[in-house]
């Protein structure tokens, strides 16, 4: 029975109403948290250890190239300006051919070094290599020769990373949207790009 003695007994409260309206001056946008990966360790197998070594003693002094690993993996990398001479030089000579473009991505450092690191996945088909060419690009030059005048594949891979990375890829034949559409503002694939926020309520 309600209190005759207080006239608010009546009032019923709902227990959900406190702090309600200072609920949104409370939610915090979420922050994107980038877990800590453990590098993988270099682990060669015979066959890359012998390309690496290959390389070391042939690759052509004009190209500047550094030959390293990752994973299981042989790396080159050179300068952007040099990027024509190393992929005809992998792709021709008769000790590589590497004359598949498997791959092409782009990797986001700009929060890091002000970079974007383009890398180029190549199989030999005869002799079952594979090796990765690098180039760095700085954030405010993001220009690099297109390659799909040597492989035909890069054509696709290159209008993707235009679309999502903004790298333009001189030479390309077309360089029209692939994956998003003609007034699309911003580059998605990079980690700066603004994603849409949401709450809970």
């Amino acid at each position: 029975m309600a209190d005759s003695k207080n006239p608010d007994s009546e009032k019923i409260v709902d227990p959900t109403a406190a702090g309600k309206s200072d609920l949104k001056s409370e939610v915090k946008k979420p922050v994107r948290k980038e877990r800590e990966v453990p590098t993988v360790p270099v682990n060669l197998d015979e066959k890359s250890e012998q390309l690496s070594s290959f390389l070391e003693s042939n690759c052509p002094e004009n190209i500047s190239a550094l030959i390293g690993a990752e994973a299981d993996i042989v790396t080159i990398t050179v300068d952007k300006n040099n990027l024509i001479d190393a992929c005809n030089y992998l792709k021709n000579d008769n000790k590589l051919q590497f004359n598949y473009l498997s791959l092409v991505t782009v990797v986001d450092y700009e929060a890091i070094s002000e970079t974007f690191e383009l890398n180029y996945h190549l199989v030999s088909l005869k002799f079952r290599q594979k090796i990765a060419i690098k180039c760095n690009l700085s954030v405010n030059d993001l220009s690099i020769p297109s390659i799909s005048k040597i492989w035909t594949t890069a054509n696709w891979f290159e209008r993707e990373s235009h679309d999502l990375f903004g790298v333009i890829f001189e030479g390309h034949p077309n360089l029209a949207p692939l994956l998003l559409y003609e007034e699309f503002e911003g580059f998605p694939g990079r980690k700066s790009f603004p994603f849409h926020d949401y709450q809970e309520w």
